[in-house]
């Protein structure tokens, strides 16, 4: 990967833009615009948002006055909890659809699974009518790639023998929580990994495993963390609505790390995971 808009190949052969711009916790209206529009400008052209973030109308405005064409740039966004099930799922993407202002979406995610533990005697049938209104979507044109956020191996299996099986799995990876087990099995079946939290929320940033790899390679502790994702074939999605640290993200292209460095950070001992799928109770 030599620059921000070098692409991983989804499974049925979309590119999806190696570095993504995420924008959970950023604001709707002006903010939110001017950050997408500072991201655009210093070169992503990917952009990751949800119905959950409440900015998709912002995203969407910063895309238009970015005065890119719309075929250049990759957006993703993704259905809440409160909208699994075919009707409500079907519903929530035709929403975003709106509050974007775009014609398709690019990339449609699952946010989260229905968990065993929450709905032990339903989860399954409650992901997979939400996967047949994405999968609907898809082969109407609306949505150009289907996946999944925060899925673990035993909530995709029941996805994988689908008509359309995953594209894509968005988890919190980071040094100190690689999640070896659903980062293989992705590998191993064609699902791209997308890394929300590449810093671990921040976490990371004064950890001195990744400091002194910063000072090494004269780059900062985000660029480590960015380009250590990068390294494994895991495509990142740092977040800020900083213009300066924005361009510090995407700078990430001209260094790699050494085989001995990247295993450094894989052993970081486990540390600032925020949450579990199979705990979470929203």
């Amino acid at each position: 990967m030599n620059g921000p808009n070098d692409k991983f190949l989804l499974a049925n052969g979309v590119g999806i833009p190696c570095l993504g711009f995420g924008t959970y916790k950023t604001p709707d209206g002006a903010e939110g615009a001017a950050a997408v529009r500072a991201a655009l400008a210093e070169g992503y052209r990917h952009i990751d948002t949800a119905a959950f973030y409440g900015n998709e109308t912002a995203v969407g405005q910063g895309i238009r006055e970015s005065g890119l064409p719309r075929e250049e740039i990759f957006v993703t966004t993704k259905v809440w909890n409160t909208d699994r099930g075919y009707e409500k799922a079907r519903a929530s993407v035709l929403e975003s659809l709106k509050r974007l202002g775009l014609d398709y979406i690019d990339l449609c995610l699952i946010h989260w699974p229905a968990a065993p533990h929450q709905y032990p005697e339903t989860w399954e049938q409650l992901n997979l009518g939400t996967w047949r209104a994405l999968t609907e979507l898809y082969q109407e044109g609306k949505l150009r790639a289907i996946g999944v956020s925060n899925f673990k191996p035993h909530h995709l299996r029941a996805l994988m023998d689908t008509e359309v099986p995953p594209m894509a799995d968005q988890i919190e990876v980071h040094p100190g929580q690689t999640q070896e087990e659903t980062v293989a099995y992705c590998q191993s079946h064609g699902i791209l990994v997308e890394a929300w939290s590449p810093m671990g929320r921040g976490a990371l940033l004064e950890h001195p495993a990744v400091t002194v790899l910063a000072e090494k390679y004269r780059r900062t502790p985000a660029q480590i963390c960015i380009r250590w994702c990068l390294e494994k074939g895991i495509l990142p999605l740092p977040k800020s609505v900083t213009p300066a640290r924005i361009a510090e993200n995407a700078d990430v292209f001209s260094f790699r790390l050494a085989p001995e460095d990247v295993a450094a950070l894989d052993a970081v001992p486990p540390t600032a995971r925020s949450h579990d799928p199979d705990e979470v109770t929203f």
